[in-house]
């Protein structure tokens, strides 16, 4: 089976995953960020994110069949492939910023010396295709070349996993040439999973489109919760109920606290903005971003109603990361919910098992805000549990223990992750989401 020179361009979280990960399969990978701190780190293999996992692979592979670069030059002159991982972050009306795709297309020019395969994997509008190939030709019209989109969907916290048993594998091609080297590196031995051939803009689109329905059927599950609420039912069930529904499925149908992360607050408000300039009416999707960004005050809400009065609290915060088994806190629900406690007078006790230095860069210790290295260290002298990200870790805990360290047994489970029954057998105070 053919081995390729696979360039990767962007040693974030979906750079370097799909770095290490085709390293794995003994293709030679190059892994080049402009960031020269970042790119030190890992020649040392020290890895800046958390991912299980990812900083076995990488010291597995590491000069073997996998190495990094802060220069252009290394990694586009021979590479085979190039596949573009750079972010593209949201601008202030909600469409992304391309410049650092615009930056990669023209970089790359020089060294197109030979028949090149450009790959779109980070998430791009549709047509972002047409400017990279647009933009090449402007100084290179006899350039030898294609661009592909292959969009990831890697799960933090399941990237690695995600990658060699995906759900399927979108392949967008405007030549020949283009699919069968995309369906040799995704070989039916090493990959026999479903694969969807397009053309590049149904690709691009496909990405958008799947994180926008899954984000709806977020805010869906937690529009029914509230409701729940209401008439004394439990959303859980509900939920169970539904997702039996082949039709429908059991996947995000959790409800709690919204959903974060790096995807789907931006993508949602970037397919909203595509719609817009397309003359396409998205006020589905404008509710559905209403809906998630509501959670925040109705946790805020359910916390007073609780406590009575928030001012002079103490109080426990468990999980910063916006899902469990990442540090990723960007557009994290705890990341929203600790500066709205603080400002309503409370003193916070915040823990992570992974995210406590990323959350330091954008909450920094105060008078009101401590960090604290342990479970128990969290409960100490407080009067109430604000679970806030559903880790393991606080499943498994010795909840008696807990209940001994603090002043007022009270537990406010902004992901219903605890048994509602037993954790009331111990004598707390257990306040759910959509349930009573």
């Amino acid at each position: 089976m053919r081995r390729f020179k696979i360039g990767v361009v962007g040693a974030g979280y979906v750079g370097l995953t799909t770095a290490v990960c085709f390293s794995e399969l003994k293709h030679n990978v190059i892994c080049y960020d402009k960031d020269k701190s970042k790119i030190e780190k890992l020649k040392n293999g020290i890895v800046p994110i958390y991912e299980p996992g990812l900083e076995e692979l990488l010291k597995k592979n590491h000069q073997k069949y996998l190495s990094f670069t802060d220069q252009p030059s290394e990694i586009y002159s021979d590479s085979d492939i190039i596949f573009i991982c750079v972010g593209t972050p949201e601008m202030p009306d909600g469409a992304p910023d391309l410049s650092y795709v615009e930056a990669c297309s023209i970089d790359l020019i020089p060294y197109l010396n030979r028949y090149k395969l450009i790959v779109e994997k980070s998430t791009v509008p549709v047509r972002t295709a047409e400017w990279i190939e647009r933009t090449i030709r402007l100084y290179r019209p006899d350039a030898d070349f294609d661009v592909a989109s292959n969009p990831e969907f890697l799960k933090e916290g399941s990237g690695i996993n995600d990658f060699f048993h995906p759900d399927r594998i979108v392949i967008g091609v405007s030549s020949e040439r283009a699919k069968n080297i995309l369906l040799e590196i995704y070989n039916e031995k090493e990959f026999p999973y479903p694969k969807i051939v397009t053309d590049v803009k149904t690709a691009e689109l496909i990405k958008h489109a799947s994180n926008s329905f899954l984000a709806l059927k977020i805010s869906y599950i937690n529009m029914v919760a509230n409701f729940c609420e209401k008439v004394g039912v439990d959303v859980d069930v509900v939920a169970e109920g539904m997702g039996f529904d082949k039709r429908i499925g059991k996947d995000f149908l959790k409800a709690g606290i919204g959903w974060g992360g790096s995807c789907f607050p931006k993508d949602v408000k970037a397919f909203i903005k595509m719609a817009e300039e397309n003359h396409v009416d998205f006020s589905l999707l404008k509710e559905a971003y209403k809906v998630n960004e509501y959670r925040i005050d109705f946790f805020i809400d359910k916390v007073k109603k609780t406590l009575w009065v928030i001012k002079g609290k103490k109080l426990a915060v468990w999980g910063l990361s916006f899902k469990p088994n990442t540090d990723d806190v960007r557009e994290s629900p705890a990341m929203k919910i600790v500066p709205k406690l603080v400002d309503a007078g409370a003193f916070l006790k915040l823990f992570d098992p992974k995210a406590i230095e990323n959350a330091k860069k954008i909450i920094p210790p105060s008078e009101n805000v401590c960090y604290v290295e342990s479970i128990e260290d969290s409960v100490d002298g407080v009067h109430a549990i604000l679970l806030l990200t559903d880790w393991k870790d606080f499943k498994e805990v010795d909840m008696l223990k807990i209940k001994k360290r603090m002043i007022t047994p009270i537990i406010i489970d902004g992901r219903n992750m605890l048994d509602p029954r037993k954790i009331r057998e111990l004598g707390f105070l257990y306040v759910p989401i959509g349930k009573n």
